[in-house]
């Protein structure tokens, strides 16, 4: 069903194939892809009087379960409560890098990227402006990356092109265009520069692109300042797996039997009146309960109803269909009403074990291949310009050093828990099987502490 609703969605040939490809995933995560259909729910024939059939129609309960997946396992990565901590040997390196993270907001950027990465792929754009630290998600929907031959890891540039109406080059500034016209837009982004082009037209054979050097800026970074991010292993060429896609095809039929569901319980609510002959009059018949009908005494009429036992075999079919897609993309099938008490969280992380299977490999993805590239973009911007960061200026920063994620658990602890985390770490230190610095790491993001030499300090000082 999926690839005949794809096949209502207009493609455009002169794009790449991933472009079509992407398109139907993001109309998938967006609630949009039935919007191509040409009738509603209800319309069960056309004006010629001609059955319209299921597949041409949209449904009327539109159940977002591949959102719902995906905002859950981006809920579980990036989170106020699930963002990674910076570790690493210098401490004044780690306290800049995480004022950079608060004032750039990149725990909403991130969360941002993981939801529009979903459909496969992401990218983040790392920009200093006036000494300050930007960054922004891009969708991928119409960016090529090119990689270096010897360093396939590494982005030589980066092509963004498509197609736009003139009037919405004229809202940006751009003059002598058709406001009715279609142009092509392209930008593209290298070691040295962000290249801008003026638009031209689509339907020009001679068109060629021209650099616009009023909106063209040469950054001089010497790296190509984007990080592209596949969403999960698998996947075609620049795009990796999506999030959602084994569970496209049931979370239509879902849709669908939602749909006709809905549709029994009208009918149900206003029964078909049904009379046979010979009636004792041929005036307009009002159904209602206040309505007595008088027929012959060779008449009868009957209210033809849908019972309900058709409406309940859906809804468990439905429920089936949910546990299996759910199942299939290692969303969240726990159920509240099975929650009697207060669960621990190691209780918590084995109820819920297939999401955080998924949150686990996109800790991967978009942490290694996310955070970890745009801080060292960060670094070695710092050895060209001076940043400016919290009003403060900040000098070079030590492109030597190693920075490391630090994930905090899953979920909360309880009390008791944390009193056996506790006891364990006082165990350990008092063993001399581990440090009292390694052992104040252990129980900093359970306990709220961000600076770990500083709360040693602390302890040093008897500070209560």
């Amino acid at each position: 069903m999926f690839e005949t609703i794809c096949g209502t969605i207009p493609v455009d040939a002169c794009m790449p194939t991933r472009v079509a490809k992407l398109e139907a995933l993001r109309r998938v995560l967006d609630g949009t892809l039935y919007d191509n259909l040409p009738y509603q729910f209800h319309e069960e024939r056309n004006g010629a009087g001609e059955y319209i059939p299921l597949r041409l129609r949209r449904p009327a309960v539109r159940y977002g379960l591949c959102r719902i997946v995906v905002e859950d396992s981006v809920a579980l990565l990036f989170s106020a409560g699930h963002f990674p901590a910076l570790d690493a040997d210098d401490d004044e390196l780690v306290r800049v890098l995480q004022d950079v993270i608060a004032e750039a907001r990149l725990n909403e950027v991130m969360i941002d990227a993981a939801l529009r990465g979903s459909v496969g792929s992401v990218a983040i754009l790392f920009r200093v402006l006036k000494g300050r630290v930007f960054f922004s998600v891009l969708e991928s929907l119409y960016l090529t990356p090119v990689w270096s031959v010897t360093a396939p890891d590494t982005l030589t540039r980066v092509v963004e092109k498509y197609k736009v109406r003139g009037v919405d080059l004229a809202a940006q500034g751009y003059e002598d265009v058709d406001a009715e016209a279609y142009y092509w837009f392209q930008r593209i982004w290298d070691a040295q520069s962000e290249e801008w082009y003026l638009p031209w037209d689509v339907n020009d054979p001679l068109g060629q692109p021209v650099k616009d050097e009023s909106r063209s800026v040469a950054h001089g970074l010497g790296f190509v300042p984007l990080v592209w991010i596949k969403n999960l292993p698998g996947g075609e060429g620049a795009d990796g797996g999506c999030t959602f896609k084994a569970a496209i095809d049931t979370n239509i039929e879902i849709d669908y039997q939602l749909s006709q569901a809905g549709r029994g319980l009208k009918y149900s609510s206003d029964p078909t009146l049904l009379i046979k002959e010979p009636a004792t009059s041929d005036t307009e018949i009002v159904k209602g309960a206040g309505n007595a009908l008088v027929v012959s005494e060779k008449g009868d009429a009957k209210l033809l109803e849908i019972g309900g036992t058709a409406a309940e075999a859906v809804i468990a079919y439905v429920r089936t269909l949910r546990e299996f897609a759910l199942e299939s993309v290692h969303g969240n099938r726990a159920s509240a009403d099975r929650l009697t008490a207060a669960q621990s969280g190691r209780a918590l992380e084995m109820m819920n074990q297939g999401l955080i299977w998924l949150a686990d490999n996109l800790r991967i993805s978009y942490g290694d291949g996310g955070i970890l590239p745009l801080l060292k973009m960060v670094v070695k911007a710092s050895q060209l310009f001076a940043l400016t960061v919290n009003d403060k200026i900040v000098g070079p920063l030590d492109a030597t050093q190693r920075v490391r994620l630090c994930w905090p658990r899953w979920y909360p602890l309880s009390a008791d828990d944390r009193l056996k985390e506790a006891q364990a770490v006082a165990a350990l230190a008092n063993a001399g099987q581990i440090s009292r610095e390694t052992g104040v790491k252990i129980i900093a993001a359970a306990n709220g502490i961000s600076d770990v030499q500083a709360e040693l300090d602390a302890i040093d000082q008897g500070v209560p």
